[in-house]
């Protein structure tokens, strides 16, 4: 054989092996019959961690063809932000970083629950939030604890200038709350069960459901701009990925608080208790939620309540940002 009909045979060869790969890889790898990396953030709790977990666990990951490499964050803003530089592809935000995608940082492809796990909280001894004028409070700036702080202070007739506002990281509230070296804070479960071991006497001044009347607290999965607008198979498998979680973890309640403990290396009681602070959404309902306005209608009483905090100029359209049509579109995927 000349090498001319050599070099054909090797390549005929090459090629064969190659189809043959792909077949074998079309079933468990989607329709496009190939795997996608992914790189999705979340926060250590029960609301950012259960469904990654699930998807991992049950193979749902690769039945939809996604490689999933995880990364915690302590809070979403950060997300936002690594979301931005391409460091992400997907990430999880609570409910004080929703003005973040209103303002055009990333897009929400699903939600994900309702929270009551937001604390305003003090030290022994003050029993009001009228009491905090004046007092040193931690906050995560641009989280749900912000927002837990500021919907407070109104209801107690203060606003920011009234105390004396201290922007920490979260991990740095539970520390220089129990040391003692800030009065309150805003934060949230389960950072806030840490506190607790170490100051059984705080007080709690707040929680979500004092304001279920002017604001709802919906969790968010987001996607990077770039990503949604160039990269539509990835958000498609993705999205149908988090929505078989949410199903097997509406079926499967205690499993998927000990699938979550064990990604978090915390105790299933603790994941537990934290769980019980939060409503989980069925994709049933949030199929029906984003047909019927509920969830613009959630979206845009939190617009109301950014604008009025500073952190949007003006009320967004919850379309603008929120993929409802990808969300519901991915139930057949």
């Amino acid at each position: 054989m000349n090498r001319r009909a050599l070099g054909a045979l090797l390549a005929s060869i090459a090629l064969a092996a190659t189809a043959a790969c792909g077949d074998d890889g079309g079933d468990s790898a989607g329709s496009g019959g190939d795997t996608i990396k992914v790189n999705f953030g979340y926060i250590a709790d029960y609301n950012g961690t259960s469904l990654l977990a699930i998807a991992d666990d049950q193979g749902i990951w690769d039945k939809h063809g996604v490689d999933v490499s995880t990364e915690v964050f302590t809070n979403g803003p950060l997300q936002i932000t690594a979301l931005g530089a391409g460091d992400l592809d997907f990430g999880y935000i609570g409910p004080g970083a929703v003005w973040l995608p209103a303002s055009g940082k990333a897009k929400i492809v699903a939600l994900n629950s309702l929270g009551n796990s937001d604390r305003v909280i003090a030290q022994a001894g003050i029993t009001s939030l009228a009491q905090l004028k004046g007092k040193k409070v931690g906050v995560p700036e641009g989280t749900s604890g912000d927002m837990i702080l500021t919907l407070a202070l109104k209801k107690a007739g203060l606003s920011a200038s009234d105390i004396q506002r201290v922007p920490m990281e979260p991990a740095t509230i539970v520390s220089a709350f129990s040391s003692g070296q800030i009065d309150a804070a805003g934060i949230w479960y389960p950072l806030l069960g840490n506190i607790k071991k170490r100051k059984p006497d705080l007080v709690e001044l707040a929680k979500n459901a004092d304001f279920a009347d002017e604001v709802s607290f919906p969790t968010e999965f987001v996607a990077g701009n770039d990503v949604v607008s160039d990269q539509k198979d990835k958000v498609d498998r993705v999205v149908a990925a988090l929505r078989e979680a949410m199903d097997w973890r509406a079926a499967h309640g205690d499993e998927a608080i000990k699938l979550t403990a064990d990604m978090l290396h915390q105790s299933p009681d603790a994941v537990a208790a934290d769980a019980a602070n939060n409503q989980m959404l069925t994709t049933a309902e949030l199929d029906e939620y984003t047909k019927n306005g509920t969830i613009d209608k959630w979206l845009t009483g939190m617009g109301e309540y950014f604008v009025g905090a500073g952190k949007l100029p003006q009320q967004v359209d919850p379309k603008t940002y929120y993929l409802g049509d990808v969300f519901t579109g991915a139930a057949n995927k």
